[in-house]
């Protein structure tokens, strides 16, 4: 297996120091650069192809959210892992969306770190937990004020029927199976479909996949 190439982004020289004698002794891992800033780690990962960029959030000149965008946009293979102290949302977010695979927070345990690197090589995207607790949370929130989630536009009833209809339940099975009339049901399909602006069941079934309410 080839070696996996690391750069490492970090203003700060001791922390560096500790980053490079602990990636060096895991078997595999081999640190091919070091940067102090931003604008540095940009020109080193495009001169040096490294398979992984440790990226500091906090740098003197260009950020590490900038120094991420600049560089997942010039090298596509290269997987930005930002290693930072903050677990604010917001730099969690920004650098998601810089491109970055995985966010790090500088307290956990440096096996964490390694865990990132394989789900990074994967090209999977890896956050630390007590970040990933709050991205969920601020996920839930923003889903429940959103305008065209089912959860705001339907109620407990219609989104039961939307789910059986999306399990592939005829009319009459699912009148029978809420102790209902069929022509309640109709009427319950109908105002669905009125509210998600959904004009066939093929197209409820998809919206019901889409939002959670069943799987394929």
């Amino acid at each position: 297996m080839a070696e996996v190439k690391i750069l490492l982004v970090d203003d700060h020289k001791m922390v560096r120091d500790g980053l490079r004698n602990l990636i060096l002794r895991h078997p595999g891992f081999v640190v091919i650069g070091e940067s102090a800033t931003g604008a540095d780690g940009i020109r080193l990962a495009e001169e040096l192809k490294p398979d992984i960029v440790i990226m500091d959030i906090s740098l003197p000149d260009l950020n590490g959210v900038e120094a991420t965008r600049r560089i997942v946009s010039r090298n596509p293979e290269t997987q930005v892992l930002v290693l930072s102290m903050h677990a604010d949302r917001r730099f969690v977010l920004e650098s998601l969306k810089a491109g970055a695979t995985g966010y790090v927070l500088k307290d956990q345990p440096f096996e964490e770190l390694v865990t990132a690197i394989e789900s990074a090589l994967k090209k999977r995207i890896f956050v630390s937990a007590p970040v990933a607790g709050a991205l969920i949370m601020d996920f839930i929130k923003r889903s429940e004020n959103d305008p065209d989630s089912v959860f705001t536009v339907l109620s407990d009833r219609d989104r039961e029927v939307l789910r059986l209809y999306a399990d592939g339940k005829s009319t009459k099975e699912i009148a029978r199976l809420l102790s209902l009339s069929v022509k309640t049901i109709e009427t319950y399909r109908k105002q669905i479909m009125d509210r998600l602006e959904i004009r066939s069941i093929a197209e409820l079934t998809k919206h019901a996949i889409r939002e959670g309410l069943t799987s394929l």
